[in-house]
């Protein structure tokens, strides 16, 4: 088996020295997780990787590139040395696309380009070989990190492309130089920053800025931004396929029917209709699929048979994954939804939530980054989280609101940390209910997840049926 990188394609790409033999067969960036063949990266983040070299390499790791002397590294290390090692490894990605025959995908949108991602990472994967980030990794090191990994064979690659702050989608689409772009939706996440819908919108079409004139973009026909997206691809030349509900969608959804487990949608591809099973419920998740089609048959999949496999996607961890709750007396059924929190994200998970059978529990922690927007954007949950929940428990001062809003028989408990809230949660749960846990990431909601799972026993997806 080739190396992923020799060590004379690691001087070249990076401009930097490195002694001979250092042929590597992956890259990472966590020195925990290092072994055999791998090539730590020393980034400086909360904390500087350089000071976790020593562990890296005492675990078995092949190398760590690296800008200064680590320390406890002996002399005669296999060191690849840089000038900057953040630039290192954009380097490194940039080569690694420069080298690729694969066919690109990159995904942005407020909410669901995660979700989308690994549709297409499910559905492509199954008609060849296909190379996407193992996680959310789709900010500045997290997509050169993923074209660095892109396999020598790989046919298709999916990069995943986010932002916080304005000015941060395009240079990293110019680095992916994607054939296609898909923009998932455009919804009020990181207004705090950004400050409007309008702006928003203009980020996140920056993505277009990596694509060729001609290429093909997918777009959100539904979102009030759609006119706003469509002249930005217009001025750069692209071609546009529409998905949504609205009936000049390339992409339609036809209709959604939903279960408590599952769901089925009637679909329109360029006017020939399709049938696609869904093994996870919630419209969203429909439409979705219709962003991840348009965009693997934009790479050249056949349409038929990206939903063909496509039917038996399951969302992961963090993202709406399911797992079953072992207690004294019966089960409970967790739905962990805490890695995004934004707006139409939470409505998404409630709506799911409002479709179970049995008493259904509500765990919110506070959306993040909405600036003084905030307040507004939580309070305004208040119907949905009625519509959909018994029990409501609430963490962070922004959810305080929401939480004062409920009938006084719908409040479970409001405390300003998950840490605080997760025993109460865990204390309440009896035998037939259903436990939806949602959150911004910063608020820190996986540690009610992993109080309830921890405390409850659990067998994770497909137990429950």
């Amino acid at each position: 088996m080739s190396p992923l990188w020799t060590s004379g394609e690691l001087r070249e790409a990076t401009g930097g020295t490195a002694p001979d033999g250092l042929d590597i067969r992956a890259i990472g960036i966590d020195s925990r997780a290092a072994g055999p063949g791998e090539l730590f990266v020393a980034l400086r983040d909360a904390r500087d990787g350089h000071d976790f070299v020593a562990d890296a390499l005492a675990r078995g790791a092949a190398g760590a590139m690296v800008d200064r002397d680590p320390p406890g590294v002996a002399a005669g290390a296999p060191l690849l040395r840089v000038r900057e090692t953040l630039a290192g490894l954009t380097a490194l990605g940039a080569a690694g696309r420069a080298r690729s025959q694969a066919r690109i995908a990159a995904i942005t949108g407020s909410v669901g380009k995660t979700t989308t991602k690994e549709m297409l990472r499910h559905g492509l994967s199954a008609l060849a070989p296909t190379h996407a980030a193992v996680a959310s990794y789709n900010n500045q090191w997290g997509v050169p990190l993923t074209l660095a990994r892109m396999p020598r064979g790989a046919a298709y690659g999916v990069i995943e492309i986010g932002m916080n702050h304005r000015g941060e989608i395009a240079p990293l689409a110019r680095l992916a130089r994607p054939h296609v772009a898909a923009i998932t939706t455009v919804e009020a996440a990181h207004i705090g920053h950004l400050g409007s819908l309008e702006e928003i919108a203009e980020e996140k079409a920056d993505i277009m800025e990596g694509l060729a004139p001609g290429a093909p973009v997918v777009l959100p026909r539904d979102s009030a931004m759609y006119p706003l997206l469509a002249r930005r691809a217009a001025r750069a030349g692209l071609a546009v396929t529409g998905f949504g509900l609205d009936a000049a969608a390339e992409a339609r959804l036809l209709d959604y029917r939903g279960g408590a487990e599952s769901g089925e949608a009637a679909i329109a591809f360029h006017g020939t209709r399709h049938h696609l099973p869904l093994a996870a419920p919630g419209r969203h998740l429909a439409l979705n699929a219709l962003a991840a089609l348009a965009t693997a048959a934009a790479l050249g999949a056949d349409p038929a048979d990206f939903l063909a496999a496509l039917a038996g996607f399951r969302p992961g961890a963090g993202r709406g994954g399911r797992a079953t709750l072992v207690l004294a007396g019966g089960t409970a059924l967790l739905i962990d939804d805490s890695y995004n929190g934004q707006p139409p994200a939470m409505r998404a998970g409630l709506g799911v939530l409002g479709a179970q059978a049995g008493r259904r529990i509500a765990v919110l922690g506070d959306m993040r980054e909405l600036g003084e927007h905030g307040p507004a954007l939580h309070a305004s949950l208040l119907p949905d989280v009625l519509a959909a929940a018994d029990l409501v428990f609430c963490c962070g001062a922004l959810m305080r609101g929401l939480y004062d809003a409920l009938p006084a028989s719908r409040r479970g408990a409001h405390r300003e940390s998950s840490e605080e809230l997760a025993p109460l949660v865990v204390g309440a749960v009896r035998p037939g209910d259903v436990i939806l846990v949602k959150g911004s990431l910063g608020s820190r909601m996986a540690a009610v997840v992993k109080a309830l799972t921890s405390a409850r026993g659990e067998a994770r997806e497909g137990a429950h049926s």
